[in-house]
């Protein structure tokens, strides 16, 4: 089982809050670990038909894009979704690997970081959200860890239900 830490390399605002989110994005692959191919494309929530562990994984990936290309970088959305379908990024993730939706959140992840480190923590973002709203780059770290965290109680959910696995 990944072994994954809360406790920062320092005390500092910077280091508790990346710390925090790279917490719990262990979480989701620490969630992930030795599930077959099946149960990661399972769906088991009758109620939420694309609740899969792949789903969870793809939507935190562009979630995470969303959030530092688009709205922090103002870049271009090339996000998966659409209008007519806004979920589509939980849509698609059964059509690939867990193994490979895993590795390109961690990728992503560690280029995210370096992003992270290069801007002050009171930056603004490039793109308004809600209004004329420019969110700050300690904003979006926060919500990107409580983004994450929420999604991981997801994730304990169909874990559990695919295999019995708890604690991870």
């Amino acid at each position: 089982m990944t072994r994954i830490d809360d406790i920062p390399p320092a005390w500092d605002e910077r280091a508790q809050l990346t710390t925090f989110l790279d917490y719990a994005r262990d979480a989701v692959r620490a969630k992930c670990e030795g599930v077959s191919e099946e149960s990661a494309r399972t769906a088991l929530l009758p109620g939420s038909p694309l609740m899969t562990l792949s789903g969870v994984v793809n939507h935190l990936r562009w979630v995470e894009y969303y959030w530092f290309q688009v709205v922090f970088l103002g870049e271009e959305d090339q996000g998966p979704w659409t209008e007519e379908d806004p979920d589509r990024e939980m849509r698609i993730a059964v059509d690939f690997p867990l193994a490979q939706l895993l590795s390109e959140y961690a990728e992503q992840s560690a280029r995210y970081r370096e992003l992270a480190a290069a801007h002050e923590l009171d930056t603004r973002a490039a793109r308004p959200t809600r209004g004329d709203v420019r969110v700050d780059l300690r904003w979006i770290l926060l919500h990107l860890t409580e983004e994450t965290a929420r999604h991981n109680g997801h994730l304990d959910i169909l874990r559990e239900l695919l295999d019995g696995a708890t604690g991870r």
